[in-house]
């Protein structure tokens, strides 16, 4: 006679809850996943394979390593105990026999926001960095810094403003921006593509301004900076503007 041990039967059939452990260096999704500290324990104890899965599990994560020569722009990859971000890449093949192929990147720290040219081997490899993005709304800032509400935990995130740069310049209080985390520590922050912003003052458009050549004027706008606009655009309009150009991107 055969017995079945039910209760074993029944930690075999349940499902684990899966939580992202690890996000793609390009688009900042999950792509790996782990069963859980109580989970993986359990199976440690539980049977002949369970601290090799373990054990195992972690290695893959340790290994987890991008070539050189599969950097693009846009991607994120870990150079020297930093965070960096790939603005261009460029390969270069070698016409001698037995060169080595070679791979300049330029690249962002993510920490100091210095840009720089580097030159790799193709097969030099790069750890994928623990970051993530949180959403996070502003508050203010001050002498010390600019102070952000996350909105998953509600804690008040200090940035420098080495971090912030010129984003200032396009923030209003309780804009929802990204806050980006280095090893769980708030680093900088990503603006969306465009916002939208009050014209404070603008010369009203004249009348035959566009036949002598002038179809922009310069705005100023409720964050203090200044762009070009069309000359039909007037004082306390409500315009888009993208972050990345600075320029006006039409009507809100």
């Amino acid at each position: 006679m055969t017995f079945v041990d039910v209760n074993e039967n029944i930690r075999m059939s349940r499902k684990p809850a899966l939580y992202p452990t690890k996000l793609d260096a390009r688009t900042m999704k999950p792509t790996c996943y782990s069963e859980g500290v109580e989970h993986v324990q359990a199976r440690s104890q539980s049977g002949p394979y369970g601290s090799y899965a373990s054990h195992h599990f972690s290695e893959e994560i340790m290994a987890a390593l991008i070539d050189a020569i599969n950097v693009k722009r846009k991607m994120y990859f870990e150079f020297e105990n930093a965070p960096f971000y790939c603005l261009e890449s460029e390969i270069s093949t070698p016409t001698a026999r037995g060169g080595q192929t070679l791979v300049r990147l330029k690249m962002r720290n993510l920490i100091t926001q210095a840009v720089f040219d580097k030159t790799f081997k193709a097969g030099d490899k790069f750890k994928e960095p623990d970051l993530q993005l949180d959403e996070a709304s502003y508050l203010y800032s001050d002498a010390d810094g600019s102070y952000f509400l996350d909105q998953a935990t509600f804690e008040t995130l200090t940035l420098s403003e080495a971090m912030v740069g010129d984003a200032l310049d396009f923030l209003l209080e309780g804009a929802i921006i990204q806050i980006h985390k280095y090893n769980g520590n708030p680093i900088g922050l990503q603006l969306p593509q465009q916002v939208e912003l009050t014209v404070t003052y603008t010369e009203p458009g004249v009348r035959g301004d566009t036949a002598s050549g002038a179809v922009t004027k310069p705005a100023k706008l409720e964050t203090g900076i200044e762009i070009k606009v069309p000359f039909f655009i007037k004082q306390d309009e409500k315009i888009k503007v993208s972050t990345e150009t600075r320029e006006f991107a039409g009507r809100a």
